[in-house]
């Protein structure tokens, strides 16, 4: 289910910021809540960081530019930062941090940053989108999420994570990975 990616190792002590990152609708901020729970952690919603520019650009399938992230990512990184200070860790972040560029911003801010990259079938991806009723990120915004998405490269801490599994099988492996003890089965 998940895969170690290459060059990258499992965390070797318990990260205390955790990325999960990936497409819209890989399922980022049901995977981050659960996996914060399990581990005792905080729960950061990079989505809620969105100005309402953003968001009614996106409404509106207008893909967001680097322009229109920066100051959405510097936001993200310090509500982390006040949620370590606040509670001692760990602190789990759902955010897409799709480019190489977006991570680097969070890791200069956030470190150490152990990420985990969501990543599953298109099918079930467009699928779970599709049946979104409340979440202002359309299905048609999906491609060009897809056209920008930059997967960690090995000199990033981390591990690609299937999304093929029931959630408490993912969680689980999450768990694992982020160095926060044994997973359960499911």
């Amino acid at each position: 289910m998940g895969m170690t990616l290459p060059g990258i190792t499992v965390a070797d002590s318990k990260a205390r910021y955790i990325l999960i990152m990936g497409v819209s609708g890989a399922g980022k901020s049901t995977i981050g809540k659960a996996l914060a729970d399990k581990i005792g952690g905080c729960f950061v919603e990079a989505d809620d960081f969105h100005p309402a520019e953003n968001i009614r650009r996106m409404s509106d399938r207008e893909p967001l530019t680097d322009a229109h992230r920066w100051p959405w990512l510097q936001a993200v990184a310090e509500s982390a930062i006040i949620a370590m200070e606040r509670t001692g860790g760990p602190v789990v972040i759902a955010c897409s941090a799709l480019k190489r560029s977006y991570r680097d911003v969070l890791r200069q801010m956030l470190s150490p940053l152990f990420i985990i990259h969501l990543s599953g079938p298109m099918e079930l991806i467009r699928a779970r989108l599709a049946e979104r009723q409340t979440h202002f990120m359309p299905v048609e915004l999906l491609d060009s999420q897809l056209a920008t998405l930059e997967p960690p490269q090995a000199d990033e801490e981390g591990a690609a994570l299937s999304i093929d599994g029931s959630q408490a099988q993912i969680v689980a492996r999450a768990v694992q990975l982020v160095g926060h003890g044994p997973a359960e089965e499911a």
